[in-house]
């Protein structure tokens, strides 16, 4: 276990794609730190390596070279069966498409990702309880995904994330399928969320949105060209 306050170590992070014997490097040499509790956004124009970076932290792919530190645990090298097992226990996404089941009820969606835990019935329920009370969303437990707005689906979605009980979430340009107005409040849930302690880590495109996280890291060409603090 990691006694310090890092979660995250990135240590020269090179991802590279080949196709028809093209060579694209996605991620040249990326360092990062991920301190417990802390709000990071990354942000940088299309095709600089930010879903490629995220989905290498959420442990959805692996890296061609360089070191992945997840809770004091090298993750880089790992099998796919391992890479899942971690990712089920450490890794809460919330995702642009809100990815719900539309034959599932809210509270089933929430639940889903439990069962795979081999957590009881009753821990499940709990879970699921509270994580819907806590993005208010806990009054439309039975209804299915297609009788919800859109705000409504991101606000389960946060749920289902939380509910596994995560060290890290992800979320990959969350108000994106969002208006305005209910992109604030997903951002506001998540600004909550942050300020009771969790660890976020989110990519977006949107300045108005990066400015709700404690540090931004600017990707440009798959580097990180510059971080900058949040003046609020």
């Amino acid at each position: 276990m990691n006694t310090n306050n890092t979660l995250i170590t990135l240590e020269g992070i090179t991802k590279v794609f080949y196709t028809d014997e093209v060579e694209t490097h996605a991620l040249a040499g990326v360092h990062l730190q991920v301190k417990r509790a802390e709000y990071v956004c990354i942000a940088g124009p299309s095709g600089c390596g930010k879903s490629t970076l995220l989905s290498i932290l959420g442990l959805l792919d692996t890296p061609t070279e360089g070191r992945y530190m997840l809770n004091g645990q090298p993750v880089a090298s790992l099998g796919h069966a391992a890479r899942a097992r971690i990712r089920n226990r450490e890794v809460g996404f919330i995702f642009q498409s809100f990815n719900l089941i539309g034959d599932l009820t809210v509270y089933e969606n929430v639940e889903l990702p439990l069962t795979y835990r081999g957590l009881n019935a009753t821990v499940r329920k709990q879970r699921a309880h509270e994580a819907l009370e806590k993005v208010g969303m806990s009054h439309r437990m039975k209804h299915y995904p297609s009788q919800l707005s859109g705000g409504q689906q991101q606000r389960v979605a946060v749920a289902r994330a939380l509910a596994g009980k995560p060290s890290i979430l992800l979320a990959d340009e969350p108000t994106g399928n969002l208006d305005s107005k209910n992109g604030e409040a997903v951002m506001e849930l998540l600004r909550a969320l942050h300020r009771e302690g969790a660890t976020i880590c989110m990519v977006t495109h949107d300045p108005r949105f990066a400015r709700h996280a404690e540090r931004t890291v600017h990707l440009f060409d798959g580097r990180i060209v510059e971080e900058v603090m949040s003046e609020e």
